[in-house]
Parts: structure tokens; C-alpha cells; sequence
């Protein structure tokens, strides 16, 4: 097996198995970003005088071949390479020979590997902010077309005081604004350039650190040599914070669906396509893919603490443990983009029951509003709930089913406005952002 760090003897066959693990397929998710770290790599080492203008535009050239072959899926690390990082070199020793080799000037696969990830993570924070967008939108727009449709609201289990739709599905529509908060956090700490930290200890070699900051859109620079290092884990376990969050807020919207839809409750439903059955019960409608989400979320948020104690326990410097974060994280990344856009596309084909709180079980919902009533007319709060608790065990008590809310955040007063202008305001900051990177990328890309 090829690599970079390889000297004269051979790696024992297991410790090499053990060692790469599932690397060389993991990293087929890294090439894209391999390629382009490599790209501002080398154009900075031309401006220092370490590559001539020719060598440099044959190796871009090179890596532009590359990257046209990864877009198309025909790019594939060998049988025998140990990564990617060590194809793309192997690809242009073989395509340009000792100019080839030169690729690694200046930088070790410490802050290689470092740069990809966070450009990856980079990259996938923008999917994540799209498809919570998407989301969001649907959410505040049920919210809007049900906010006068009640039903019961529960505390403990049992049934307490009359809500609404527009309220339950608004909720969900605040949390993710909320959620979108870590999300930035995330991304800060994420986009900041690790490349040029080498080993975790900087280099002897006049590097221009800012030149590659500014040629991949960074925002700024890992300053620190050894922090750079350090940073490994950090910016993997920042952005699993941010899934914990989402996936409780999926995971709790999940885990109401479910319930919501039994026959118990029958306070929604979806069209038959839309659930499974059973072998042999032939009534059931089963609520399969959000207690799959539920699960997914119930995993994702398990990851923090996965990554806590993957790097919780090490020193500073770079340690072989922190391979192990890929995967988990990779996967963590897929599963919550599968369950945003899985409970947008359920969300869609929703129903949802405007006669509830005709049925006479929920009478009791409105005593709160009856106790109100009675202060508002004069009496203590105190007074006014023994009256009604007297009637309620007497079996006299009749609901009012008016409800009269009109302060902010209640049934009559949504501020879906308001919570609009949180993920707006998200957004937008995730679209300049994006903006500036998408350009310095094409910029990178066009160089000649």
C-alpha cells in the first residue's frame, strides 16, 4: 500500500488493515476538497518562489483533470494507495513525474487532512441551512393556514389547556430559528484555514498563510500552529452540537406524530401510501418513517458525547484516535440531512383534524379560561380556581369554548412574523457567506 509517510520497510498486513480502517472509502467524500486545498497550495508555493509559473499551471491543470473526473464519479483511490491524499499525489507523479512530487512542499497530511474536513463540513453546513430552510418554511406556512384550528394541549400526559395547531406546528418553525444558531457557531469555528500548520508545529518554509486563507474564502486563519492541531475534534464535535439540537427538535416533532396519530388521538393522519402496515392486522396505518426519524435523531444526538470521548483524553499534538471522528461524523451529517428532508416531505401530505375539541372529553380543557374570566370580573385567582374545581367535581361545569388570547406568542398572536425574521436573518448570513466562498472557489478554479 502507497503512502506518503512510507520509508524503506514494510508495514506488518494487519497493522496496516487495522490502522486505515475504512479510510479509503471514507475519503472518496473528501477528493473534491483534497483537490482544491492542493490547488491554493500550490499557487501560494509559486508566489514564493518554491514552484516555478510552470511548474505550477501544470500541476493545476493536472488537478483540474482530476476534479472533472471526481464530479463524474470516474476518480477512484487504487487498490494498494492508502487515501486520497496519497492518490491525488500518485495521480500527478505519474501524470507530470518530480513535478508531481513537489505537491507536498510546505505542508504535512496533518493540516491536509485538517483543511479537507473543514472544507467538507463547510460544504455540508450549506446543505444543512437549505434543507432547514425548506423546512422552516413549511412549518410557518401550517402554522399560518391552521392557527384558529384548536387542540388539546397536554401537560404530564393529561390533558390541561386547548392550543392549536398553529401553535404546534409554529413551534417547531422557532425551535429550528434556534437551532440554526448552533448551526452558525458551527460554521465560525469551522471556517477558519488550518493549511500551513504542517505537523502542528508551522514550518521553515516562508509560507504565505493568508494567501491560501484568502484563495479558498476562509474568513480567517487557525493562527496558532499547534492550536490548528488542537482544533482537530474541536470543529468535528462543534458541528455535532449543532445536529444534537436539530435532531431534538425533528426527534420531538417525530415523537408527536406518532402519537398524534393513533387512533387514541387521531389528530392527524397521511394518506395511506404514506404509512406502512401490518401482516397481519389489516386496519393498521403504521407511522414507520417518523419512528424511524425519531430513532435517527435519538442516534444523532448520542454523537457528541462519541466524539467527547474519542479526543476528551488526549494532549496536544496530533494523535491517530482522531481518525476515528470521520465516520461517525459523515454519518451523522447523511442522517440528518435524510431526516430533515423525509419529515418535509411527510409534512406535505398532512391532515389534520378541525373537529378535536367537539368531542365532550375536552371540556376540561377550558377551566383555565372560565378562572380567568372570573378574575377579570373581580375575583382572586385563588377564589376563582376553588369555584371552578367545585364544579368540575360536581359535574357542572360547561365550557365557554371562546378564547380570547391576544398576547404575544399565544394562539391569537403567533409572531410568526417575528420568527420569520430570525430565520431570515440566518439565512441571509449563510447566503453571503456562501457567496464570497462560491467565488473565491470559481477564482481558485479559473486561475491561470
Amino acid at each position: 500500500m502507497k503512502k506518503l509517510w512510507q520509508k524503506q520497510s514494510e508495514v506488518n498486513k494487519s497493522i496496516e488493515r487495522f490502522t486505515v480502517g475504512n479510510d479509503r472509502v471514507l475519503d472518496m467524500q473528501l477528493a473534491y476538497f483534497d483537490v482544491i486545498g492542493s490547488m491554493a497550495h500550490v499557487k501560494m508555493l509559486m508566489e514564493i518562489g518554491i514552484l516555478t509559473s510552470e511548474e505550477q499551471k501544470k500541476i493545476h491543470k493536472s488537478l483540474l483533470d482530476v476534479l472533472e473526473k471526481i464530479e463524474n464519479n470516474r476518480y477512484s483511490i487504487q487498490e494498494g494507495v492508502e487515501d486520497i491524499h496519497s492518490q491525488v499525489e500518485l495521480t500527478l507523479t505519474d501524470l507530470l513525474g518530480d513535478t508531481g512530487k513537489k505537491i507536498h512542499t510546505g505542508r504535512s497530511r496533518n493540516d491536509q487532512v485538517l483543511l479537507d474536513l473543514k472544507l467538507y463540513m463547510r460544504h455540508q453546513i450549506s446543505e444543512l441551512a437549505d434543507l432547514t430552510g425548506s423546512l422552516f418554511s413549511q412549518l410557518i406556512g401550517l402554522s399560518n393556514r391552521y392557527q384558529g384550528v384548536l387542540l388539546p394541549g397536554y401537560t404530564h400526559f393529561q390533558m390541561a389547556m386547548p392550543s392549536s395547531f398553529g401553535l404546534w406546528f409554529g413551534a417547531f418553525a422557532e425551535s429550528l430559528a434556534d437551532d440554526m444558531v448552533l448551526l452558525r457557531a458551527a460554521f465560525d469555528i469551522i471556517n477558519r484555514n488550518p493549511l500551513g500548520s504542517a505537523a502542528g508545529y508551522g514550518s521553515s518554509f516562508p509560507l504565505n498563510r493568508q494567501r491560501t486563507t484568502d484563495l479558498m474564502g476562509f474568513d480567517s486563519m487557525n493562527y496558532n500552529a499547534v492550536y490548528a492541531q488542537m482544533g482537530r475534534g474541536k470543529a468535528e464535535k462543534t458541528l455535532a452540537v449543532a445536529l444534537s439540537s436539530f435532531a431534538d427538535t425533528v426527534g420531538k416533532l417525530a415523537y408527536d406524530v406518532c402519537l398524534y396519530m393513533g387512533q387514541n388521538f387521531a389528530f392527524i393522519s397521511f394518506p395511506e401510501e404514506y404509512t406502512t402496515g401490518s401482516s397481519i392486522m389489516p386496519h393498521k396505518k403504521n407511522p414507520d418513517v417518523f419512528e424511524i426519524i425519531r430513532g435517527k435523531c435519538n442516534q444523532l444526538k448520542s454523537l457528541v458525547n462519541e466524539m467527547n470521548l474519542l479526543i476528551s483524553n488526549l494532549p496536544s499534538g496530533y494523535h491517530r484516535d482522531s481518525q476515528l471522528l470521520k465516520e461517525r461524523l459523515f454519518n451523522g451529517i447523511e442522517s440528518m440531512k435524510e431526516c430533515l428532508s423525509m419529515t418535509a416531505f411527510m409534512l406535505d401530505k398532512i391532515r389534520v383534524n378541525e373537529k378535536i375539541l367537539e368531542d365532550d372529553k375536552y371540556s376540561y380543557l377550558f377551566s383555565v379560561e372560565r378562572v380567568n374570566e372570573l378574575v377579570m370580573q373581580g375575583k382572586t385567582f385563588r377564589d376563582a380556581y376553588r369555584e371552578v374545581g367545585e364544579k368540575i367535581r360536581k359535574g357542572e361545569f360547561i365550557p365557554d369554548k371562546r378564547l380570547p388570547h391576544t398576547h404575544e406568542g399565544s394562539m391569537g398572536n403567533l409572531m410568526n412574523e417575528r420568527i420569520e425574521e430570525q430565520m431570515e436573518s440566518h439565512l441571509n448570513y449563510f447566503k453571503s457567506k456562501y457567496a464570497h466562498i462560491n467565488r473565491s472557489i470559481k477564482n481558485l478554479l479559473e486561475d491561470n
